[in-house]
């Protein structure tokens, strides 16, 4: 029975997932919205926006007259580039058992760039939080964020360092982080990066740049992230217009 609460949605679709992916379903045929209200407690209308959820995600797919079936090739993606996931998701999602190291928290004047993608002024502070994640001490991944100094309300320390960004910003700056702007782009790594990363300099890696957004739509947070991809890989799926 799945338990009544405002993110039901939420609950049911990660509950019909965890059984798709378990292969829970013969034959990979999903029970009908009907069944699964039943089966479920819930009403047909949260079937059916959990199933839609599903879909969109390419986790299942209906097909007319026939039903409603799990897409084998949809289970293969393990973080979805268009959600908001913490890192130390990502790599449990690619079967890893991640740990995280602070290499460092310092307070750096705002770039002309840093300033115009935070809508502050060049040279203001930033608190910068710089991140290892490591798979069996095996480094995967490097992250910096960058948060304005006059949002934080609470230091951050080593302590907290570890924390994804959105719990940073919601525990030392008392914002609530909504969305990223992200931009993805290939990267030869400078020699800081590639020793952090345990890769010779200038080795290609893939590089998120993104601007994070709280609830007010105001930008609170730059953050710069780098992956080795002989480690990590992303997948998506890709409709034609329409479908």
């Amino acid at each position: 029975m799945i338990t009544r609460s405002p993110s039901l949605t939420d609950q049911v679709k990660a509950h019909l997932k965890e059984r798709i992916v378990s292969g829970a379903f013969e034959e990979g045929r999903i029970p009908s919205e009907t069944e699964l209200a039943a089966d479920l407690g819930v009403s047909r209308t949260t079937i059916r926006d959990a199933l839609s959820r599903l879909e969109n995600e390419g986790s299942i797919y209906r097909k007319q007259g026939a039903g409603t079936f799990v897409n084998e090739p949809g289970l293969q993606i393990k973080s979805r580039l268009e959600e908001m996931w913490s890192y130390e998701e990502v790599l449990e999602d690619h079967g890893f058992t991640p740990s995280i190291r602070v290499v460092a928290i310092t307070a750096e004047p705002a770039s002309a760039a840093f300033a115009g993608d935070l809508g502050i002024d060049e040279g203001e502070p930033l608190v910068v939080i710089e991140k290892v994640f490591l798979e069996d001490e095996l480094p995967v991944a490097l992250t910096y964020n960058r948060i304005p100094e006059r949002l934080v309300t609470d230091p951050i320390t080593n302590d907290s360092g570890p924390l994804p960004l959105y719990d940073l910003l919601d525990r030392h700056c008392d914002r609530q982080l909504s969305y990223y702007l992200s931009e993805i782009v290939p990267a030869a790594l400078p020699t800081h990066e590639a020793d952090e990363l345990g890769v010779p300099r200038r080795t290609p890696a893939l590089s998120f740049e993104e601007i994070g957004y709280d609830q007010n739509n105001e930008p609170v947070a730059q953050s710069t992230s780098y992956f080795r991809d002989d480690l990590l890989r992303f997948r998506l799926i890709r409709r034609k217009s329409g479908a």
